[in-house]
């Protein structure tokens, strides 16, 4: 019996199959880590909509998480977006943490002591 058979009848769930997907995405789960105990720091995704999302990520940054943050709907207003990453650059550079682009929609913060290496290895190396 696989674990999640196993946390569906724990929850109740035995008389019809236990949807993963649709389980670790529901609104009640938010909160919730049925996999492991709790953490000093955790990797939060924020989706940067709006100007006020800048500061929740500077507490999820002062608090000691790494912050991957997603800009795709952001992009629509480049101005807007430069200056957001241009304020969380400073932040984060105070706090000496640090930030890179991962691709064209996702960018990595990281709190206090915790650095990103920028260069790329070949697969060969």
């Amino acid at each position: 019996m696989s674990i999640f058979n196993k946390l569906g009848k724990s929850l109740g769930l035995s008389t019809k199959e236990l949807d993963v997907e649709e389980y670790m995405n529901a609104a009640e789960m938010d909160d919730v880590d049925i996999m492991h105990e709790p953490a000093e720091h955790y990797v939060k995704p924020v989706a940067l909509e709006q100007q006020e999302d800048v500061e929740q990520i500077k507490n999820e940054l002062a608090q000691g998480n790494i912050v991957l943050m997603n800009i795709k709907e952001m992009e629509k207003r480049p101005n807007t977006l430069k200056s957001i990453v241009d304020d969380l650059k400073d932040s984060v550079e105070k706090m000496n943490g640090d930030i890179a682009r991962i691709d064209n929609e996702k960018i990595l913060l990281t709190p206090k002591k915790i650095k990103i290496i920028k260069t790329k290895k070949k697969a060969s190396e």
